[in-house]
């Protein structure tokens, strides 16, 4: 009798199924594909939400962005910015009329150069001062509410950074000691302005918004079905929870990884005009929070895997007790 066919109770003899090994591999590559689809989905899912979440929740974005409005980098280039703004309406043509045609050049890169000291220290008193927080925090919710309705609607209009309150702010600061309130007089009330996202390119922007927005709707569930389904599928649910657990660890490693390589060169590629202390400043603190998402699957995965791999202790006690019972058996 052939040690493959099982025998029945009645003790009849029946082949065994040659569909069933098949099966079997069916479905250990079914649940190896499905827990490699759900290690890869889960960091795009992070990706997602965090996108989303920057994109559409305006108080979340300027609670990122507060922190900022202390940052040495980032407050020398505001103060570079606004005063860059307020010295182009800055007019010197009736200084120099007194001024013999030869010596005018002269005359005026001296005063220019006065000028914007005076104006630089006005605007560095500002930014600097305790109050720059809640002119910051105001800006960049003007801001972030400009983008989503830009988004939301259609169009090509720009979106901007108005610096334009801190000017206002510094006029206030100089009407108090009567200093200087006609030079920046001249400035328009919508004169210091940071161009955020260009014309043409809002298109583009909106259509990556309404991917960004439908992914962050479906990767969350489809990630947790494909992980939960792979390790169903599993037959040796253990050694699959390990490469579960490592898998989403690698793939959120590659996003931190994909993360700093995209910062690198979007700071590699600003102009030359653009503080990239100060950019790179904002790139930190917008994505901190998609940074520590991606640490806490690390953290996690890594840890699954080596709960998984060292067992549960009714195992490990198994494992302890066979083990003494043949070194016993040894002796």
């Amino acid at each position: 009798m052939s040690a493959s066919a099982p025998v029945r109770a009645g003790g009849r003899m029946t082949p065994r199924s040659p569909h069933g090994p098949r099966r079997r591999v069916a479905r250990a590559l079914a649940g190896g594909v499905l827990l490699l689809v759900g290690a890869l989905l889960l960091p795009l899912s992070l990706a997602a939400i965090w996108a989303r979440a920057e994109l559409t929740e305006t108080d979340g974005y300027v609670a990122a962005v507060a922190p900022l409005a202390g940052n040495a980098a980032v407050q020398e280039a505001v103060v570079d910015d606004v005063t860059d703004g307020v010295m182009a309406h800055v007019r010197l043509d009736g200084l120099l009329k007194a001024v013999p045609r030869a010596e005018r050049p002269a005359v005026r890169r001296h005063f220019t150069r006065g000028v914007r000291q005076f104006v630089e220290k006005q605007v560095r008193q500002v930014v600097t001062g305790r109050g720059f927080r809640t002119v910051w925090n105001g800006v960049h919710r003007t801001a972030h509410r400009t983008l989503d309705g830009r988004l939301a609607a259609s169009g090509r209009a720009p979106v901007t950074l108005d610096l334009t309150p801190v000017v206002e702010r510094v006029k206030r600061q100089l009407s108090h000691n009567g200093m200087g309130l006609d030079l920046l007089r001249r400035v328009p009330r919508a004169g210091v302005e940071i161009v955020l996202l260009k014309a043409p390119d809002v298109p583009r922007i909106r259509a990556a918004y309404e991917v960004v927005r439908t992914g962050a709707l479906l990767l969350p569930p489809a990630a947790a079905l494909c992980l939960t389904g792979g390790l169903l599928l599993a037959r040796r649910r253990r050694r699959a929870l390990i490469w579960a657990g490592l898998g989403c660890a690698a793939a959120a490693g590659l996003l931190a990884a994909a993360l700093a390589l995209v910062r690198s060169r979007t700071l590699d590629a600003l102009p030359a005009m653009v503080s990239r202390p100060a950019a790179g400043a904002y790139a930190d603190a917008l994505t901190g929070p998609l940074r520590t998402g991606v640490w806490l699957v690390i953290g996690a995965g890594t840890l699954t895997a080596a709960l998984a791999a060292a067992g549960p202790p009714a195992v490990r006690a198994l494992r302890a007790r066979r083990s003494a019972a043949r070194t016993g058996a040894g002796c």
